[in-house]
């Protein structure tokens, strides 16, 4: 029996989002499609507990009044809700956590701002953070690795023969970090591997863009489902070698570094 929900779009169950989750039985999840941190059901990884996804364009046009009304259809047992200090329902935007107050007759816990560091945290601060190579930083927030999934692509076909063997992926709706090269894991079937990845243009090469990683110590073949890359530590930015000797020699002392860091 459900009595208890936390509401909001929890796009990267951080540690913010820990809070309220954990002081309620289930989580009713606003879907914009935005999420870019844990899109859609990548949500579920991380919640411990019964995740009801409400679209939001099926419930956009809903006032504050009739949207507490579907939850209360939703959850017929429902004698507390647990939400952020910044939550906003209903049509525009039109509720806040005063007029949530107002409308339900059970008990209503509004979660203060919670800091990490004293950094507040925020889905757009751990966003800001992924995008300027600071994945340290975005992984304390967070409380765990930032991590995208994509399907296996075909690369340039010149990295096992001439560099270092890679598998390029193509990773959908994730936020990606900044060009460079970042000491990872990734996870291959069913185990994960320490590993070196690189994200951005191939300005050495063919200048495309690309999302690839190299497993350190393993000779991994025939990768041809969908892989997952962990984000532990920015190395360097991205650059151009006048050769692929130069490349090489540079990503074998990216290994060592990455091989220090995990």
């Amino acid at each position: 029996m459900i009595s208890s929900i936390a509401i909001g779009a929890f796009d990267g169950v951080h540690l913010a989002h820990k809070v309220l989750i954990d002081s309620v039985d289930a989580v009713a999840i606003i879907e914009r499609n935005g999420g870019v941190l844990t899109p859609g059901y990548v949500r579920t990884r991380y919640i411990d507990k019964p995740s009801y996804f409400y679209h939001f364009d099926k419930i956009k046009e809903l006032s504050a009044e009739a949207f507490l009304l579907r939850l209360k259809e939703d959850f017929p047992n429902l004698i507390k809700i647990v939400v952020g200090y910044d939550f906003h329902f209903g049509k525009d935007k039109s509720g806040d956590v005063k007029l949530l107050k107002k409308l339900f007759e059970g008990e209503v816990i509004v979660v203060d701002v919670i800091k990490s560091d004293e950094i507040a945290v925020h889905s757009r601060t751990i966003k800001d953070l992924i995008k300027n190579s600071e994945i340290k930083q975005a992984n304390r927030l967070l409380g765990r690795s930032y991590q995208i999934c994509g399907e296996v692509i075909r690369g340039q076909g010149i990295g096992s023969k001439e560099i270092v063997p890679t598998v390029n992926i193509n990773p959908k709706e994730y936020l990606l970090p900044k060009e460079g090269i970042y000491a990872t894991s990734t996870k291959i079937g069913d185990i994960w591997y320490k590993s070196v990845s690189f994200v951005g243009h191939r300005v050495s090469t063919d200048g495309k863009f690309a999302v690839e990683t190299h497993i350190i110590d393993k000779d991994i073949h025939n990768v041809n489902d969908s892989i997952e890359i962990s984000f532990e530590s920015f190395i360097r930015e991205n650059r151009k070698f006048d050769n692929l000797g130069e490349l090489k020699r540079q990503i074998e002392d990216d290994i060592l570094k990455a091989k220090e860091i995990i």
